[in-house]
Order: structure tokens, then C-alpha cells, then sequence
């Protein structure tokens, strides 16, 4: 069985790896996060227009404000 002691004291793992496949690990990560950014902003772009356009037709179907727009009809 084992302690926390024998946890506490686990000798620590060392990966070794060369510098082209850490700069090529950093590249690609950088990568993927360029990628999730771009497709969060044309998410939010999207989500934006259709907030517009939906302004837009509540400006267009506004209920009138007064008794005498409702007579007149304007």
C-alpha cells in the first residue's frame, strides 16, 4: 500500500525533446488558437447582425406611443 509520503517523494518524470519539435509544439498551439479566436469573432459577428436585424424590425413594427397616433393611424 502506499503513503503520501510515497507520493510526496515520486521521483519526477524528464521528457527531453529537441528544440525544433518544441518550437513546432508552440507553433501549432498558437496555430489553434488563432483558429478558436477567429471562429469565436465570426460567431459573435454573426450573433451581432442578427441582433441588428432584429432592432430593426422592432423599430419598424413599433406600437404607437399616444392615443392620436392610434387615430390617425402614423
Amino acid at each position: 500500500m502506499y503513503s503520501l509520503f510515497d507520493y510526496a517523494f515520486a521521483p519526477t518524470r524528464i521528457v527531453v525533446v529537441s528544440e525544433e519539435r518544441l518550437q513546432a509544439a508552440e507553433r501549432s498551439a498558437k496555430e489553434q488558437q488563432v483558429e478558436a479566436i477567429e471562429a469565436r469573432i465570426s460567431e459573435l459577428t454573426q450573433y451581432s447582425r442578427t441582433l441588428r436585424d432584429d432592432l430593426k424590425k422592432l423599430e419598424l413594427a413599433k406600437a404607437p406611443e399616444s392615443l392620436e397616433e392610434v387615430a390617425t393611424g402614423e
